[in-house]
C-alpha cells in the first residue's frame, strides 16, 4: 500500500503512546484518521491535534476487549469515510508484574481481554470488510519484543503478546491465498518506546480490580522498572518505522535491533531443545 493520502486508518489505543504516534503519522501523510480509545479526555485532546494539522479525525470511545464496541467502532468509520485501509490493532495494557502463579483470574481476564482480544476483535469485524474492498490494504497488529522472548515476572503480558504474533503470522499466510495480495499484515514487536503503558492500571475496570494482597509486584519487577525501561525511543519514532514497513510490506517489526540477539538465543534455545534462552532485562 503505497498511496495512503485520501485513505482511512483506524487505530486503537490511539490517545496516547504508539497509538498516538501512528495517527500523528496517518495525519500527515494526509489519510482520515479514526481514533479509538477507552479514555475520553485524551482521545478528545489528540483529536483536536489532528484537526488543527488538517487531518479529517472520527474520534469514537471504544473497549477493545468488547466485540460489540469494536463493531460499533466499525459502523461509524463507514458511516464516515466509506472504508478502512489501514487498521492498527494497537490498544494494549502492561503487566501485573508479578509471578506467573500469583495472576489472579482478573489480571488474566485484564491483560488478555485487552491484548489479546483485542487484536482478535479488530481482525474478526474488519478483515470482512478489507477483503470486500476494492482496494489495498493493510492490518499492523501490536505486538511486543515480549511476543518473541519469555522473560519474568510479566506472564499474562507475553502470553498475550505471544498470542498476537501467531495471530499474526497465520493471517498472514491465509490472506497470502485469500485477498490476492491487496490485503497485507504486519506484526509490530516494539522494544523499549516511552510510553505510558506502565500506568495503564488507571484504565483497569473496577469489575476487574485485585483486593490489595493479590496486587503486590515482585521485587524482581519493580527492580526491572526501576533500571531505565523508560529510556526507549519515542512513539514518534515508532511511527515512522511502522510506516516506513507499511511502505515496504515487511511482515516482522522490530524498532530496536540491539534486541534480537535474544531473540535469536530463544530461538537457538528451542533447536538445540535446552532450557529457555532469550532472558531480557
Amino acid at each position: 500500500m503505497k498511496d495512503l493520502r485520501g485513505r482511512t486508518a483506524v487505530i486503537t489505543g490511539a490517545a496516547s503512546g504508539i497509538g498516538r504516534g501512528l495517527a500523528e503519522r496517518a495525519a500527515r501523510e494526509g489519510m482520515n484518521v479514526v481514533l479509538a480509545d477507552v479514555e475520553e479526555e485524551p482521545l478528545t485532546q489528540t483529536a483536536a491535534m489532528l484537526e488543527d494539522i488538517g487531518a479529517n479525525v472520527l474520534a469514537v470511545r471504544t473497549d477493545v476487549s468488547q466485540g460489540a464496541s469494536v463493531e460499533a467502532l466499525a459502523q461509524q468509520a463507514l458511516d464516515r469515510f466509506g472504508a478502512v485501509h489501514l487498521l492498527c490493532n494497537n490498544a494494549g495494557v502492561g503487566s501485573p508484574g508479578k509471578t506467573i502463579w500469583k495472576h489472579t483470574q482478573a489480571d488474566w481476564d485484564w491483560v488478555l481481554g485487552v491484548n489479546l482480544y483485542g487484536v482478535i476483535n479488530g481482525l474478526r469485524i474488519f478483515v470482512p470488510i478489507m477483503l470486500e474492498q476494492d482496494a489495498d490494504s493493510h492490518i499492523v497488529n501490536t505486538a511486543s519484543i515480549a511476543g518473541l522472548t519469555s522473560s519474568p515476572w510479566r506472564g499474562a503480558y507475553a502470553v498475550s503478546k505471544h498470542g498476537v504474533v501467531t495471530i499474526s503470522e497465520i493471517l498472514h499466510h491465509e490472506l497470502a491465498q485469500e485477498s490476492n495480495g491487496r490485503v497485507n499484515v504486519s506484526v509490530l514487536c516494539p522494544g523499549l518506546v516511552n510510553t505510558g503503558i506502565q500506568t495503564s492500571k488507571r484504565n483497569r475496570p473496577a469489575s476487574l480490580t485485585n483486593a490489595p494482597d493479590d496486587d503486590i509486584q515482585s521485587d524482581g519487577f519493580k527492580a526491572w522498572l526501576a533500571s531505565g525501561t523508560g529510556n526507549g525511543i519515542s512513539p514518534t519514532q515508532a511511527a515512522d518505522i511502522v510506516f516506513r514497513a507499511i511502505d515496504e510490506q515487511r511482515f516482522y517489526i522490530l524498532t530496536d535491533p540491539d534486541q534480537k540477539v535474544f531473540v535469536r538465543e530463544r530461538m537457538e534455545a528451542i533447536l538445540d531443545e535446552r532450557d529457555p534462552g532469550g532472558l531480557i532485562g
